[in-house]
């Protein structure tokens, strides 16, 4: 187990400065363009890909990476060039992370690398859990998957909505119901392998910001894959059903049991924190040479307190946001239980920090900060996702208190 520390060592700060170059001299030239666009970014991915940023190897290195802090460095700089461009990325990422935190080794080695492709091939993956009457609240998730044994598949169908990349993705992974009487603990996370019959994007969301994403809908009709789609393996379900109905019986419905999809979004919450952060600092960074060379009055702007304080403040909050997110990330890979929910205070208090400070920022540029010709006012778009996307901040502080009174989360 690694002690946690404040410094990054010598060779994190080495990717760290690789991938803040290529946030500097890649993303965000491109930003605005692909912003406008409003269209997944093919030639930014591809040359992540090329430098090696895009591929199984980096995400691999950054995940395993002893001290937890590899995934919210690299999702901090990247998140500082541009979010939508970043999400495009790193969105991968999430359905990669799903498959670590259910599948099986022979899972793991045989999906992930085609979620990727290569520097030649780049593809893409999707994770699809929210549907159109169940963001929030899984336990009413309709999408159901029915195990047909004679032929050893599982079909399933529904609808699901909010996925990045989906419709568009070489692989998706998707969420379903496969025992309704369990409410949320019956679910199970399956691979849905390219060009499987019945998977079709329905909506393409246009949204507020993060618009360089690709968000769709997933409609699945009679899909059919095999049963060793099933994150996890049969055997294991089966297991985790039958506790799940012994608890039921015998009148603790309540007791905590994680399922399939808190299983991904508890391991990624605190990277979505880091995002958060990376947004913020672009705009804090933006915001402070601007008020260091904008004159009024004969003087710069940061000589006014108004202006001095706004940023003071942004810079604090700022690295108190990082602070909760590193230790989460620490507290995650040494194994260390969250009793106090860190890692979804960690995404709240990130979350509510780069709503503010980009606002701020805003603020700061008076007029230019409204108009699109400064970046400052597409920071402060996308930041508005961060406390919706992978659990609202109504959803993490509900989560952070029945944890403290030692409820247990639905």
């Amino acid at each position: 187990m690694s002690e946690f520390a404040l410094d990054l060592n010598d060779e994190q700060k080495q990717v760290r400065d690789w991938l803040h170059g290529f946030a500097r001299d890649v993303i965000r030239p491109a930003a605005a363009e692909w912003d406008e666009r409003e269209e997944t970014p093919w030639p930014v991915i591809q040359e992540a890909a090329k430098v090696g940023i895009y591929s199984l190897d980096f995400y691999a290195q950054q995940y395993f990476d002893p001290t937890g802090l590899g995934v919210p460095m690299a999702m901090e700089e990247l998140f500082w060039g541009d979010a939508g461009i970043a999400l495009s990325i790193v969105g991968t990422g999430l359905a990669a992370v799903g498959v670590l935190a259910n599948g099986t080794e022979e899972q793991i080695g045989t999906w992930i690398p085609q979620m990727y492709g290569d520097v030649d091939d780049v593809k893409l993956a999707a994770f699809c859990s929210s549907e159109p009457d169940a963001g929030s609240d899984v336990g009413s998730m309709r999408t159901r998957a029915v195990y047909d044994e004679a032929k050893d598949e599982w079909v399933l169908d529904g609808t699901k909505t909010w996925a990045t990349n989906g419709g568009i993705a070489n692989v998706h992974v998707v969420v379903a119901v496969v025992d309704p009487e369990l409410g949320s603990k019956g679910h199970a996370s399956f691979i849905i392998p390219p060009n499987t019959p019945g998977l079709s994007q329905g909506q393409k969301f246009k949204k507020h910001g993060i618009r360089a994403s690709h968000t769709a809908e997933v409609v699945l009709e009679n899909v059919r894959v095999p049963g060793n789609c099933l994150l996890g393996g049969k055997e294991k379900l089966d297991e985790r059903l039958a506790r799940a109905h012994e608890r039921a019986r015998a009148g603790n419905a309540g007791e905590r049991v994680k399922n399939a999809a808190m299983a991904t979004f508890e391991a990624s919450r605190p990277a979505v924190g880091a995002m958060a952060v990376g947004t913020a600092r672009a705009a804090y960074d933006y915001a402070l040479d601007y008020a260091k060379n904008r004159e009024q009055f004969g003087r710069p702007i940061i000589d006014n307190q108004g202006v001095a304080f706004q940023l003071a403040d942004m810079r604090t909050q700022i690295d108190a946001a990082r602070l909760l997110v590193w230790r989460a990330s620490w507290m995650a890979v040494s194994g260390k239980p969250f009793t106090a929910a860190e890692g979804s205070m960690s995404k709240l208090f990130a979350s509510e920090v780069a709503k503010k400070v980009t606002a701020q920022a805003v603020q700061i540029l008076g007029g230019n900060g409204f108009t699109r010709e400064y970046p400052v006012e597409r920071m402060h778009r996308d930041s508005a996702i961060y406390t919706i996307f992978e659990g609202t901040s109504e959803i993490q502080r509900l989560v952070i208190a029945r944890t403290l009174a030692g409820m247990p989360i639905r």
